[in-house]
């Protein structure tokens, strides 16, 4: 499955209202996750750690249970925070974080596993980092034919993309929410003008 990406989608890492046409009121749309690139790259994570997992880690060991839970987390709380971004930029901020941090939980994992067998690391301007930034948008599961090197290597490249823009979407929502406020001041600003508007009609 190849992952879409565009450069107009950097917008819609600011929020997830890409869904819908924005309107003003008390409760502004949510969702939206499935575009973001985030989002996107973090699904794939997912989908190649299961792959990983199978080839590579024994099904039965704690290990295997932790890192499919740590890559579906990442995609996971990123879609739950896309959705209670409407009523609450605070949750979003926090699971947006939360995504983030089990992607680094499964990167150590993946360094781990490397380490641990002799195999090397790749340096993320290394050829092979390179080329794989390229590929995955067109092959994303090459892992389930490729060697634990390659693998491991590839899926951590795919980690630290996904985290760099979580970093970049989490610096988007800070800053919005300390221009725009959460929800409390929506509905204090609407309760203003509510107030206005009955004064006015006296």
């Amino acid at each position: 499955m190849a992952t879409k990406t565009s450069d107009s989608s950097d917008m819609s890492d600011r929020s997830d209202r890409s869904d819908s046409t924005p309107r003003p009121g008390l409760i502004p749309p949510a969702g939206g996750y499935r575009k973001l690139r985030s989002f996107q790259t973090a699904q794939t994570v997912y989908d190649a750690t299961i792959l990983f997992c199978k080839r590579f880690v024994d099904t039965r060991s704690r290990t295997h249970d932790q890192m499919v839970q740590a890559a579906r987390s990442g995609a996971q709380n990123i879609a739950e925070g896309s959705m209670a971004s409407a009523t609450s930029k605070k949750t979003e901020l926090k699971l947006t974080g939360v995504a983030r941090a089990s992607l680094e939980e499964l990167l150590l994992d993946y360094e781990d596993f490397l380490r641990q067998r002799g195999l090397p690391i790749w340096d993320k301007d290394s050829p092979q980092a390179l080329a794989v930034r390229e590929k995955y948008k067109s092959d994303p599961y090459a892992v389930g034919t490729a060697s634990p090197e390659v693998a491991a290597n590839t899926i951590i490249c795919l980690i630290n993309q996904a985290s760099f823009l979580l970093g970049r979407q989490l610096q988007k929502l800070e800053q919005s929410f300390l221009d725009e406020g959460g929800f409390t001041e929506r509905l204090y600003r609407h309760r203003a003008a509510r107030r206005a508007e009955d004064q006015d009609r006296r």
